[in-house]
């Protein structure tokens, strides 16, 4: 019998101590897709949630909360609809669980639900117009600064822009571009397992990406010293 209180979390954090509960921050890499020893621990203990074990569901989400929330942040632009859109994720796993069956990676299942959520808020976005081109990417934050000389304080500072240069850039693609872009870039996830999340084959994955990086040396020319293509 599914929990109660897992149905109706307000927010995922309550799952675990609020320390336990540590998202990446918003231009942070988050950790790479798991490694076949800890894609294996995730089925077996998905295996176990298929049996209504809490604890088991409490350490899916420990192990994959941080990757979920830096992927969805970058999708959506912001940290608290990550949030969200993370709950969200790991509700459809425990309500999914009695027809969870392990013939495929366990990160590959998880971010096909991720990927269906995201783009129902992005679609959910459009319609209602609520995406605007002049909204920062992530959330400007202060940044502690250990003594910088001048010419560290200029190179960090020219970092910063590109990074900022790059948020847009990828915010501006396709949605199917982007989540590509972003798989690849901070999960480094391998093609044949962007394959299965896509729903496409190696081919046009790989054309999907060669596009996508196309329209980013475009946005980028300024910041990498070309010359803008016409």
């Amino acid at each position: 019998m599914i929990a109660a209180s897992v149905l109706t979390l307000s927010p995922l954090r309550s799952l675990m101590p609020e320390s336990e509960w540590s998202p990446p921050e918003p231009h942070t890499a988050a950790s790479p897709v798991a490694d076949e020893s800890s894609d294996q621990e995730s089925v077996q203990l998905m295996l176990r949630v298929r049996n209504g074990d809490m604890r088991a569901f409490e350490r899916l989400v420990e192990l994959h909360q941080g990757a979920i929330i830096g992927t969805v942040s970058r999708m959506l632009g912001n940290v608290d609809d990550a949030h969200d859109v993370a709950q969200q994720v790991f509700v459809r796993v425990w309500k999914s669980a009695s027809r969870y069956e392990p013939t495929a990676k366990f990160t590959t299942w998880l971010y096909t639900i991720m990927r269906n959520l995201v783009y129902n808020e992005l679609r959910r976005r459009v319609r209602k117009k609520e995406v605007s081109l002049d909204e920062p990417l992530f959330d400007d934050s202060p940044r502690e600064i250990q003594h910088p000389t001048a010419e560290g304080a200029d190179v960090l500072a020219q970092r910063e822009e590109l990074e900022k240069a790059l948020d847009q850039a990828i915010a501006a693609l396709p949605e199917k571009q982007r989540l590509a872009v972003i798989m690849r870039r901070y999960q480094e996830t391998p093609y044949e397992e962007l394959c299965e999340i896509l729903g496409m084959s190696l081919p046009a994955v790989k054309s999907l990406l060669f596009r996508a990086r196309t329209e980013l040396r475009k946005s980028l020319a300024a910041y990498l010293g070309e010359e803008p293509e016409q």
